[in-house]
């Protein structure tokens, strides 16, 4: 099976600007393809896996992959997917956030010997004389066919800032300069940035003619993937310090029974003949599933003894023991009131399972909390400092979400 047959097969690939030029670079490592990061945090997050994971195919199948980070972009804001206006960043945490990226990055993309390049847009973008830009690049775009993007018409109801509107020409030509720096013929994005990768490719064409080489690929389901970033306590990072190898590995051990094979077949590098097998598993065979991808995840980001103690972990926590390896909250005095006691509510908050007070009563009151896997029923329910002695307890809210809680 060739590369570009496997990636169609796991479901990584939409719309093509030119199938048989595609397959033909790809398959034969003639590809030098970007995929771009926008540095709005210090790390990345789960949603950005799907990228990772197909640079990291492409690499493997000989061709060179561009890492390019947007601290020129970043400092507009993209409006795809967006209905309200992205607060702009200074220009040294766009750096720091850019070189945060990069370590991550390494895990997945051998930058070594040029095999892949990182590459950040304010090279270029940021010197760039606004009047010559404007009637150099300006004359190739229609604001009529710009309108009618999907990005922009999202944010036409809510307001459209001129700042905005330029992001499409900044990222066409961003795809230009590539092209002419590095011989980067092919650009990669989901599917919310077909309009501004259209662009560049359309740019290329009309600024050096015809027989440019710039493909067009986007990514199937990345806005997806985007979706899967997201928790109702906020983003799943890469970083082990923002959310630890136990908690990762508990997203993907926990995700829904009709997304597991979906997510196998683009996110692991196990072999499709050992995932076509699975795809027929129901019930408890889809926990051994789940497993299964939580562990790979969780190996390819923390490493393979970080995701073998989060496995023991998880596993354990059915036992009704006190796992190892889970995030650890140590109650402090101040956590106590004046009788050294503390309710489940102020429990709850004090070991980062719920924001505030009222949001640990309603978990309660919803019989979504848990300790030792015996329901805690009542709001009003209090512990003594005794209660935390020796090994702790492991404290649960609804079914993702542990923390190991022991007396300091």
């Amino acid at each position: 099976m060739t590369i570009f047959d496997e990636l169609k097969e796991r479901g990584l690939l939409a719309q093509l600007t030119d199938e048989e030029e595609i397959k033909e670079l790809i398959n034969n490592g003639k590809a030098t393809f970007y995929i771009g990061f926008d540095p709005t945090a210090d790390s990345l997050h789960v949603g950005h896996f799907m990228a990772l994971c197909l640079m990291k195919r492409l690499q493997e199948a000989g061709n060179k992959p561009i890492a390019l980070v947007g601290g020129g972009t970043g400092m507009i804001g993209d409006p795809s997917g967006r209905s309200d206006l992205r607060q702009v960043m200074t220009k040294e945490t766009i750096q720091h956030n850019c070189e945060c990226f990069k370590k991550q990055m390494e895990k997945f993309i051998d930058f070594s010997d040029g095999k892949a390049m990182m590459v950040n847009n304010a090279d270029w973008l940021l010197d760039l004389n606004y009047v010559e830009f404007i009637r150099d690049i300006g004359p190739h775009f229609s604001v009529n066919n710009m309108l009618r993007a999907e990005c922009y018409k999202q944010r036409m109801e809510k307001g459209l800032t001129f700042l905005e509107f330029n992001y499409m020409l900044m990222q066409s030509y961003d795809f230009y300069e590539l092209f002419q720096r590095y011989g980067c013929n092919m650009q990669f994005g989901g599917d919310d940035q077909w309009s501004n990768m259209l662009g560049g490719t359309e740019l290329i064409r009309r600024k050096l003619g015809k027989d440019a080489y710039a493909m067009t690929i986007t990514l199937l389901l990345n806005s997806e993937g985007k979706k899967m970033g997201k928790t109702q306590k906020g983003a799943v990072w890469l970083d082990p310090e923002k959310t630890s190898p136990f908690e990762f590995y508990q997203y993907w051990r926990n995700v829904g029974d009709a997304d597991v094979i979906k997510c196998i077949k683009m996110l692991t590098f196990l072999p499709l003949e050992e995932i076509h097998k699975m795809e027929s598993w129901e019930g408890a065979e889809l926990n051994k599933a789940k497993e299964i991808l939580a562990y790979e995840l969780t190996t390819l980001v923390h490493g393979k003894e970080e995701a073998l103690k989060a496995q023991e972990a998880a596993r354990a926590l059915f036992s009704k023991g006190v796992a190892e390896n889970m995030p650890e909250t140590v109650l402090k005095e101040s956590d106590f009131n004046e009788n050294g006691q503390i309710d489940i509510s102020g429990l709850l908050v004090s070991a980062g399972l719920a924001g505030s007070r009222s949001e640990g009563r309603r978990a309660v009151e919803q019989g979504g909390v848990a300790i030792n896997d015996d329901k805690i029923t009542d709001f009003k329910t209090v512990f003594d400092k005794d209660f935390f002695a020796g090994d702790g307890i492991v404290l649960k809210k609804g079914k993702k979400n542990f923390r190991k809680v022991t007396l300091g």
